[in-house]
Parts: structure tokens; sequence; C-alpha cells
């Protein structure tokens, strides 16, 4: 059932007033694919424009704290907690990884796929004018916890055996 449409079909925000507030967590992830030699510019440190990971790790807890203003039918939230870590991943990727608390009447799991969208935008920002080739991918909800409809997990077992098996 697609909570977001009333009884008409019409757009609305879902009413949250008579539901607890209860301990809410999401976690998601974001990838961006780039030349090695732009990844080496960032690790290093040597990017004319400065700290990358800072910059995008910014931007992604302020795009957490606004995603209301963004999507239309999010509720604003109180946010207590949000971490965004970027890592290199092999020699052409960086990952990123947001993870958005509260204590709430609704989940935050579109707060932290903006943080992580908006990080992974902004390293593109950063980047493009020695890399334009760069690719946003994979940004996906590894994990939510609590609500009504309790914790989901990411299953990323066949992923995992699909990447095993191209690596042999």
């Amino acid at each position: 059932m697609l909570t977001h449409l009333d009884s008409q079909g019409h757009a609305n925000m879902v009413d949250v007033t008579d539901k607890s507030a209860t301990f809410r967590e999401a976690v998601a992830e974001a990838l961006v694919r780039m030349r090695p030699e732009t990844l080496q510019l960032i690790v290093q440190g040597g990017h004319p424009k400065g700290d990358v990971f800072a910059v995008a790790r910014i931007a992604g807890i302020q795009a957490a704290k606004k995603t209301s203003d963004l999507i239309p039918l999010c509720h604003p939230l109180l946010l207590t907690g949000v971490k965004v870590e970027l890592v290199a991943q092999g020699l052409d990727a960086v990952r990123i990884t947001a993870r958005c608390k509260l204590a709430g009447q609704t989940g935050v799991e579109m707060e932290a796929l903006t943080a992580a969208s908006v990080a992974a935008l902004t390293i593109y920002d950063m980047c493009k004018a020695v890399d334009r080739g760069m690719v946003i991918e994979s940004v996906r909800l590894l994990e939510k916890l609590g609500g009504k409809s309790g914790h989901y997990q990411l299953d990323t077992s066949s992923e995992l055996m699909s990447n095993s098996a191209g690596a042999e």
C-alpha cells in the first residue's frame, strides 16, 4: 500500500500524530566511480579545492537536515545523529555511508539516502574539472531499524556471489 496517496489517489503527507515516538535509525550508501588519478588526487590531499572528503561529509550532514525541504512529502525531523563516512574503495571509487538517528514518529530512510546522495554529488562537483566521467551509482538503503515495520537489512548475499564469481 502506498501511504502517500489518499483514498482518491491524491498525494498527501502521512499523518503520524498518533504514532509513538521510538528509536529509529537508517543507513544508506552511495558509490562514486572515477579515474584512478582522480582518487589519488583526493586521497593524497592534492586537490586545489581542498579536502574533498571533509566538504562532502559536511554537505551530506546538511542534506540530511534539509531532506523535508527537498522531498515534498517528507516530515521535518529532529535528527539526533547524522554520520557520513567516506572511504576510498579499490583504485577507482569512493564509498559513502550515511547513518541517521532519532527518537521520533517516522523513519529516517530518506534522510540517510539524501545524505549519501548529496555527499556523492559534492564529490562530483569538486572533482568535475579533472574528471567529468565520474559515475554515481548504487545509492541504496542498507539498513533500517525501528518503527512498525521493524528491522530491514539489505540482502547482499546474491551480490557477493556474483562479485566472487566474476573474480575467478
